[in-house]
Parts: C-alpha cells; sequence; structure tokens
C-alpha cells in the first residue's frame, strides 16, 4: 500500500495548496470590496497569515484540539482489557505502533481516530459502542480507524477541515458585515475614491464569499468520501473477516441516540457522521461519508474474502469504471480467505453477555470519573458517586447501611 500512502500525501498537499489559494484570492477580493486601492494586497496577506498559522496549530494540536472538544479521557489496559487486546491486534496486523486509547462518554455508538503519524496516534471510541458491540464488531470499527491512520488520512483531514472553516467562516463574516453596514458608507467612498471599480470588487467580494465555501467543500468531499472505502478495505484485510465491519456499521448508523459532544468540524472524523438531522436532510453529494447503506452493502458482497482486490471487485459493482486502488495494492491476487467468527452466534450475542458488556463499559466510565465501590453483605456492589458526602450509604437491593469508610476506588475493590 506504499503507493496509496504516497498518493493520499501528493492528494493532499494539492488540495491544502488549492484550499490556501482560494482563501487568499477569497482574501485578496474582500480586501479590495472594503478597502479600496491597495486593501487586496493586505487582504490577501492577511488571509495568507490565517491560513498559516491554523495549519500550524492543525499540524502540531489539532489532534489534542479534536480529543478535547470530544470529552475524549485516556484509559490504559487495565480500564478495558478486552479493547486494549483488539487494538493490540490491529495494531500487530496492520503494522503500526500501539495507539493511544481514549474513551468517549456518551452512550450513542461511534469512533474516530486522530493523530498526524502513526507514531503518535489516537483511536477514540464511545462508552456507547464499547457497550453494544461484540469482539468481532468492535474489531472492524477498530480496524477501519487504524486504516486511516495507515493510509495517512487523519493529518489531511484535520488541515482540510481547519481551512474548509477558515474559509466559511471569512465568507460568514463578510456577508454579515455587508449586511449589516448597508450601502452609505460604501456608496460614499466609492464617489470619492475608485467610482465603479469598487462595485466591482464588491460584486466579485460577495460572488466568492458565496461559492467559495461550496467549492471548497466539493473539494474536501472529493477525497475525504473515497478515504472512508479505503479505510473500509483496509479494515477487511486486517481483520479478515468483512462482517465484523459491516455488522457494526448496520449497528452504528441505526442507532439512534444523539451524539453529544459532536459539531460541524469534528463531524467528518467519525466513523459515521454522528449528526443524524444533517445526514437525513443532505444529499449525498454533500455528505462527508459515502451512504453507510453502500458501503455495509460492499463489505458484504466480498462474501468469504477479505482481499484487496476482493474489495475492489465489489466496490466496482458499484462504482463502474472507477478505481478505487493504486495497481500495486491490487498487484498481489493471491486470494486471503475471510475467517470464521469469533464464537458461534448463539453464543456471543446472548442476552447474558450483552448486559454484562454493557455493565463492563458502564463502570469503566464510573472508575473514570471517580467512583468508588463497595460490596455489600447480600453480595450487590455499589457504586458511590464521588460527590457524596454521607458517612453510609443505604444497599438498594436489601436495605442495609454500608459504612463509607469501607469504599475503595475500582482497582483495589473487589470484583
Amino acid at each position: 500500500m506504499f503507493e496509496l500512502i504516497r498518493a493520499n500525501k501528493i492528494k493532499s498537499g494539492f488540495l491544502i495548496v488549492a484550499m490556501s489559494a482560494l482563501l487568499v484570492v477569497m482574501g485578496y477580493a474582500i480586501g479590495m470590496a472594503w478597502f479600496g486601492r491597495g486593501g487586496g494586497v493586505f487582504g490577501a496577506g492577511l488571509a495568507a497569515v490565517i491560513a498559516t498559522v491554523l495549519s500550524l496549530i492543525a499540524y502540531y494540536s489539532g489532534d489534542k484540539a479534536m480529543l478535547a472538544m470530544s470529552g475524549a479521557r485516556q484509559i490504559e489496559k487495565k480500564d478495558a482489557p478486552q479493547l486494549f487486546n483488539v487494538v493490540e491486534e490491529m495494531a500487530i496486523a496492520s503494522g503500526q505502533p500501539m495507539p493511544k486509547v481514549y474513551i468517549i462518554d456518551d452512550t450513542a455508538l461511534n469512533a474516530f481516530a486522530t493523530g498526524r503519524k502513526p507514531e503518535n496516534a489516537a483511536v477514540a471510541i464511545t462508552s456507547g459502542l464499547l457497550a453494544k458491540l461484540n469482539r468481532d464488531e468492535l474489531q472492524g470499527v477498530i480496524a477501519h480507524e487504524l486504516g486511516h491512520i495507515k493510509n495517512r488520512d487523519i493529518l489531511f483531514m484535520t488541515l482540510a477541515g481547519i481551512l474548509l472553516g477558515s474559509i466559511a467562516l471569512l465568507a460568514d463574516v463578510f456577508l454579515r458585515s455587508m449586511w449589516f453596514a448597508g450601502g452609505t458608507r460604501r456608496r460614499r467612498r466609492s464617489s470619492r475614491d475608485q467610482g465603479g471599480a469598487e462595485i466591482v470588487f464588491v460584486i466579485v467580494g460577495i460572488v466568492l464569499a458565496i461559492l467559495a465555501p461550496i467549492v471548497a467543500r466539493l473539494l474536501y468531499l472529493a477525497c475525504s468520501r473515497r478515504r472512508e472505502y479505503l479505510a473500509d478495505a483496509s479494515a477487511a484485510a486486517y481483520t479478515r473477516y468483512p462482517e465484523g465491519l459491516a455488522s457494526a456499521l448496520e449497528k452504528i448508523s441505526g442507532d439512534r441516540e444523539v451524539l453529544e459532544v459532536a459539531n460541524r468540524a469534528t463531524a467528518p472524523m467519525y466513523i459515521v457522521h454522528p449528526i443524524k438531522s444533517f445526514e437525513k436532510r443532505a444529499a449525498s453529494l454533500m455528505s462527508t461519508h459515502p451512504p453507510t447503506e453502500e458501503r455495509i452493502a460492499i463489505l458484504r458482497s466480498m462474501g468469504q474474502s477479505a482481499s484487496f482486490t476482493d474489495y475492489e471487485r465489489a466496490w466496482d459493482a458499484h462504482h463502474k469504471g472507477q478505481q478505487l486502488m493504486p495497481k500495486s495494492a491490487l498487484a498481489d491476487t493471491t486470494p486471503i480467505a475471510a475467517r470464521a467468527p469469533s464464537a458461534e452466534p448463539t453464543q456471543k450475542e446472548t442476552p447474558q453477555k450483552r448486559l454484562r458488556r454493557a455493565h463492563d463499559a458502564l463502570d469503566m466510565v464510573r472508575r473514570l470519573h471517580g467512583f468508588l465501590f463497595l460490596t455489600c453483605a447480600c453480595g450487590a456492589r455499589l457504586k458511590v458517586p464521588p460527590a457524596y458526602a454521607k458517612s453510609h450509604v443505604r444497599c438498594p437491593r436489601c436495605g442495609a447501611n454500608n459504612a463509607m469508610a469501607d469504599a475503595k476506588p475500582a482497582d483495589d475493590s473487589a470484583s
């Protein structure tokens, strides 16, 4: 996949340059519209400075900002052993270093990866995802996110998102200022200085302010949606079980919970677009993600194979005449048989196992929030929030009063 990684870097560089140039041209037109002669150079220079500063911030701190905006907390292996085992397996399968692992305290189902290179990458999943997906499905999601990291998608998505946001913000400020400022000052300055020339630049500025965000978004979408397909293909190859990711995508897309921490800036980073109202309204052309139903159909049409060649064949059935992967990725035609599921369906999805998984995920979140745990004489395990100030806590099962002096952090409490 080295050719794909190199191609991604070239495309990313081209796209970043194109979006930066669009921002500078827009700054020039707006500068001319507002300040007249000489204002264009000032506006272009200011736009270039903004683009450079924001790109540097995104390059060096974009991952930290994404994690902070999402309310993600870093966890250790003792907090979620199975999750760490899955991440370790997929890191080995993809030939990458072990990323940091984060949890988002939210019952919605979703996940994202961040980090400008594999050496400082991180994977974040919601507590709802951990509670509701079985091991094979969780493996598929983690493999998809590691596919983004392996293919060097994360840095592109972060930088492009920052520049797209800058263009949209600049356009919005200009249009609002034109609306609220009115035309009196502009007409007075126009008659005194450049006559009709300034009016021309005002019109050009308005047109650019309307079209530039649309053009920038289309440039961004042209690459971001293909990257989702490539990450799906990578996940199928890493796990050798395409059905795991397909089933996970089905559950995530069917989840009606709202991911509270998501916003328009961070939404494109998630495995499935988390803003449900946006997904319903948006046409497929304007969505940052391919249709989830199509992604599931492609994975399931791979049959009992799990190679890149098999994914390309399945993808081609939906995109006739287009090629998703470079020839080097398809050079090895050796079939890779899909493995069997980790356990029989009747064993892996019993109600008891689903309930146990949900309890474990919830207890992990409680530990992260500093809950204290104690075991009542009746066997009930009590979870006490850190703000609890009384000396005793009543057991809801048997009614006995338990001394808070016996409560301990989760790591020291009896399981």
